[in-house]
Formats: C-alpha cells, structure tokens, sequence
C-alpha cells in the first residue's frame, strides 16, 4: 500500500499539483494512524495532508478511484434470468447473426454472461495501442474511443439490437424483450466504464513514473497545455528573466560578428592580387536580424502557448527587423497594431479578451484561406514563419495547397507543436500531413522548450 500511496503523489505532481517531500511523509504517517480499513477516513486523510488548494481538489478526486479502487461495475448474467426456451432462442439468434466470427462470438458471450474484460485482455490491446507513451490527461477520451472501436464495443452495441429484432421476430414476448434490452444495455455500460478506467489508470501509471524519472518541477518545465492560473502567473513572471537571456545570448552574437569572424575563402581570393600576401582581413557578413510572421492558434489548448509565445516575440523586438502577428481559431486575424499601442503583455491580455473561446472550432485550413487572401504580403524570401499550433483541425479541409505555398514563399516555415510525434496523425490531427510541407517543426511544451527554440531561430538569421 506504500507504493500505491507513493505513485499515487508522484501522478498528483506530475499532473501540476505541488507536494512537498515533508508533506508526502506527512500522509504517509498519518495513514499509518488512521488504516485503511474505512475508504473514506483513507481519503479524507490523503486530501487533508496532500491538498492545499481548492482547485487541487479534482485532480485528487480524479486519481483517487485510479489508484485505490478496484470496484467493478454490476453486471447481469442476461441467461440466467431467462427460461430455457428463451435461452434457446437467444443462442440460435445469435448463431444466426455471427456464424463463425469467433472474436465477435466471444465478445458476445462476455455481453451475455456479464463478464468483465480480464486485465490480460485490456493490457494486450493498450500494449498494441502504445499506450504505454501516454502521459496527459487530455488524451483519456480519445484512447478510451480507439480501445472501444478495436474491442468492437459499436459493432457489439449494433449486434444488440439486431439481436433483438431476430428475437422478435422468433416470436419472443415483448415485456421478455424490453428486459432483455435494458440488462444488455447496462452490461454495455459496464464494459464501457470498466475500459475508461483502464485508460485512465494506465495514463496516471504512466504519469507517476514519468516524474519519478524526472521529477523537476520549476518553472521552466510547467505543460503549457496543463497549467493551473496559478503556474500560468510564474511562467509571466519568468519570461521577463528569459528574455533577459535570450537578449544577453543575441548581443554576444551579435559582438561576435561586429569584432569579425575572419572569412578565409574571401581574405584569399583578395590576397591574389598581392600576390598572395593577406594585406586585406576580410570578415564574414554581420548578423541580419531576421523578419517574423507568427501565426497563433488560440484554440483553447493553446491559448497559454499561444500568449507565451506573442509576448515573448514583442519582448524581443529589438532583436528582430519585423513582426507581424496573427491569430486564428476558425479564421484568421491580425493582431500587429494591438503590440504597436500597448506593452506585450498588456496587448496580449487584451487578444486574449478579443478573442475568447466560444462555440467555434479550429479551422486552419480556413484561416490559411484568409491569409493568403488579405495578408500574403507580410510574407517574402526573407521572412520566417512560425506556425505555433497542435495541428487539429476537427477534420476539416487542412488545405495543403496553401500550407505548401506558403512554405515556399518564406525563407523558411517552422512549426512551435506541443505534441510529440507519435501523436501526430491521431483523432483530428494533421501534423503528420502539415510538417512534410515545413521547413520543421520543433517541439514545445513548455517555457524552457519555447526559450530554445526562439533563441536557434534568433541565432540562425
């Protein structure tokens, strides 16, 4: 139980909420003096000694079941609560229905006789998933959905009722039906649970040894997509310090070249006519200060990277020729003149409020639309585009095309995504579709990430 209990704080600080050494063995201790014999005095101790906040309270009221439940959902065994006509007529229905489809037949019969899915059963289709590589929490629907789908729970909830209809039709009552249909039902709901209890132990599993393997929690290494307001107000305050940094690291470069990296190819061909002598020191071109177009997806899983990343440009405008700066969820705006007027993290605050989540959903492939449309002569052979987005676009029209274009226009288009790579492509991805047609695509997910990205595409003008 002391592993649990300590997996169990290492998933809590990896999901963002902070527990210190002392009060980890502060709820050691004290369970030892209440037990676990009574569920809730357990609970009710580990939320007093590792809780300190109001908003903590859902992570732990999530994690809890997780960790220290292992109570199935009821099922019915659907046979025994039929006569033996009925159960003949419900396996010959069957039989007709799936033949010879084992998989299919076996499904059915865990339906019928409400068993459980064994933990051998799930782990082989989470292991053929790569599930093992899932670390967030916003990732739970979608592998509970694609554990259902390769389980086969829709073609078993279409089985259902097409094993009703063959019932019926072989003459089987109507009030035998309905009871049928509602155990079926509850039994569906059931195996679903049971698979989204899965999915979510697995992903907190997974979640507490990530931390205990790197469990540095400053400031620098906060998930922009996972940030408490709390943790987003430490990121504001740090991005001052980095853009301190980032501008002392430009200035040396920038005294580097000023002070003259010698060019050997040029300092030859002019000796040639000194007949070799090297009387002329010819020194490489001077650092040029790169233009900007940076495109934001304010979509609601990006709106701090999103902020992070416009705030920070504006704070280093000295260090760049140009800026420009959009903004799309399901169409594209400029936001340049909002930084012209204000501080960069006053306009940012105000984009923000300009543009707040709604109904709508993300559309790049519109937004790229408008782009090209009203604002394509921001973009020339000697401007950087960073695209600062996830790539999901809720299956609609990507438009490559355009993606493609644009690519070619600038110097160079680079991607700021906060997913790894074996995401891209999953759901309503289209990373694995958009980074082929860039110039790369670096991944950001969190404030030391972000500096290291900004400071190559500085260093590379």
């Amino acid at each position: 139980m002391e592993q649990r209990m300590v997996e169990f704080i290492r998933a809590m600080r990896a999901a963002g909420v902070r527990i210190s050494l002392a009060e980890s063995q502060d709820a050691l201790q004290a369970v030892d003096l209440v037990g676990i014999s009574s569920r809730n005095a357990f609970a009710s101790t580990l939320k007093a000694t590792l809780v300190k906040e109001h908003k903590d309270e859902r992570v732990f009221d999530f994690f809890f079941p997780l960790f220290f439940e292992n109570n199935a959902p009821p099922m019915w065994d659907v046979t025994q609560e039929l006569d033996p006509e009925q159960q003949q007529m419900l396996q010959q229905a069957l039989q007709s229905l799936i033949g010879d489809q084992e998989s299919l037949r076996q499904l059915m019969e865990q339906l019928l006789h409400g068993q459980q899915f064994s933990r051998e059963q799930l782990q082989q289709i989470a292991d053929q998933m790569g599930m093992q590589s899932a670390m967030q929490l916003f990732q739970m629907r979608y592998l509970t959905r694609q554990m259902e789908r390769m389980i086969g729970m829709q073609i078993a909830r279409e089985l259902v009722d097409q094993l009703l209809e063959e019932l019926a039709s072989m003459g089987m009552s109507e009030e035998a039906l309905q009871d049928l249909r509602e155990m079926l039902e509850e039994n569906l709901e059931a195996l679903g649970e049971q698979i989204s209890k899965f999915v979510g132990s697995q992903i907190a599993e997974n979640m507490a040894q990530q931390e205990q393997q790197d469990p540095r929690r400053d400031v620098e290494d906060l998930h922009f997509q996972h940030l408490t307001p709390d943790e987003a107000e430490r990121v504001r305050d740090e991005m001052r310090r980095l853009a301190a940094r980032l501008r002392s690291r430009a200035s040396l470069r920038q005294k580097r070249a000023k002070s003259g990296e010698i060019d050997p190819k040029a300092t030859i061909r002019a000796s040639l006519k000194y007949g070799g002598v090297p009387l002329e020191i010819k020194h490489r071109t001077r650092h040029v200060k790169p233009k900007l177009v940076v495109i934001c997806d304010l979509s609601g899983s990006m709106r701090y990277m999103s902020e992070f990343m416009l705030t920070l440009t504006y704070m280093l405008q000295d260090l760049v020729a140009k800026a420009r700066s959009f903004i799309f969820i399901d169409d594209m705006v400029e936001v340049t003149d909002h930084f012209k007027e204000s501080r960069p993290e006053v306009a940012v605050e105000r984009v923000l409020r300009e543009n707040p989540r709604g109904y709508y959903t993300t559309d790049l492939g519109n937004s790229l639309k408008t782009f090209f449309a009203e604002h394509l002569s921001s973009v020339d052979s000697k401007t950087t585009v960073i695209l600062v987005g996830d790539g999901r676009n809720n299956f609609n029209d990507p438009r490559l095309d355009l993606a493609d274009q644009l690519t070619r226009r600038a110097r160079r288009c680079i991607w700021f995504c906060p997913e790894p790579q074996n995401m891209w492509g999953t759901g309503d991805s289209d990373l694995h579709r958009y980074a082929p047609l860039s110039d790369g695509v670096y991944l950001v997910r969190n404030l030391r990430e972000l500096s290291i990205a900004v400071d190559n595409i500085l260093a590379d003008s």
